[in-house]
């Protein structure tokens, strides 16, 4: 008869207890105002690890990325540069370099917004989870800083502690949507009354996946759906994203290509510019 009322006791504990809450932070442009990968670029520049000619493609990219963000087949053609470039790198090395210059190289890059979110949703209790498309490497050095135990990021193949340029897992569109899914089921979660933020039209499916979705300094394809479907929109300004061009010393190229490369991201600025005044 005890054992029959103790079992009562705990199940009605159980039943009357809330389910589990989280919220899942896409990364680049929604927590930090540039892209990961680019953010730690200079420092695998001045590492040696990357070549000019690579970190002049690195530049551009970086401020197409900024400007106008990324669509998914930029993304998937990123990916795939990022991944042969670091075929062969030492996997210890790159954690090094990120860990030792996450202070002076991200943090500055931290949306003010982003962190109070995350506190916030801390305080309430809350489940709070990083998915990103970028490596495990680069993002776990941020989560860490932001007080974040659980991230979801893409999972590049080592061997015999070298990156080969494959990928394992590559956490981006549907495939955020699936861990999502995962999570919930491996902890219960509520996704009726969790929360997802994003820039990205790419993470539509993540956002979809929750009761309370946030559209973050989305892109015009997201925002488009945000208004579709009633959801929240932010805006982040601090800090204002910065595109900074390598100097001639950090990349040994010659200031005519410097010149070029402030040309190009000046115009397309102007193009940026133009286009969203038509939009």
């Amino acid at each position: 008869m005890k054992s029959e009322g103790l079992n009562t006791a705990v199940t009605a504990s159980t039943e009357l207890q809330s389910p589990r809450v989280a919220a899942f932070f896409d990364l680049d442009k929604t927590i930090i105002a540039t892209s990961s990968a680019y953010a730690f670029g200079k420092e695998f520049i001045g590492s040696g690890l990357i070549s000019p000619r690579a970190a002049l493609q690195m530049s551009l990219a970086q401020a197409t990325y900024i400007l106008a963000g990324h669509t998914s087949e930029q993304m998937d053609n990123t990916r795939d540069q990022l991944t042969t470039m670091i075929a062969g790198w030492e996997i210890a090395q790159v954690r090094q370099i990120a860990e030792e210059t996450m202070k002076n190289v991200v943090s500055p890059a931290i949306y003010a917004e982003a962190r109070d979110l995350i506190n916030f949703h801390q305080n309430l209790g809350h489940d709070v989870i990083i998915i990103s498309a970028s490596a495990t490497e680069l993002v776990a050095p941020i989560a860490k800083e932001l007080g974040v135990d659980q991230i979801v990021a893409t999972e590049l193949a080592t061997k015999d502690g070298v990156l080969t340029g494959e990928v394992l897992f590559y956490a981006k569109g549907p495939a955020k949507a699936n861990e999502i899914r995962r999570l919930a089921k491996e902890h219960g979660y509520d996704l009726d009354r969790s929360f997802a933020y994003s820039d990205s039209s790419t993470d539509i499916p993540m956002l979809e996946c929750v009761g309370n979705a946030v559209a973050v300094n989305p892109d015009r394809a997201l925002r488009r759906a945000a208004i579709a479907n009633n959801w929240e929109i932010k805006s982040f300004k601090n800090p204002v994203p910065l595109f900074t061009v390598p100097t001639t010393r950090e990349v040994s190229i010659g200031t005519g290509v410097v010149a070029g490369v402030a040309a190009l991201t000046a115009g397309g600025i102007w193009l940026y510019k133009n286009n969203k005044g038509t939009a």
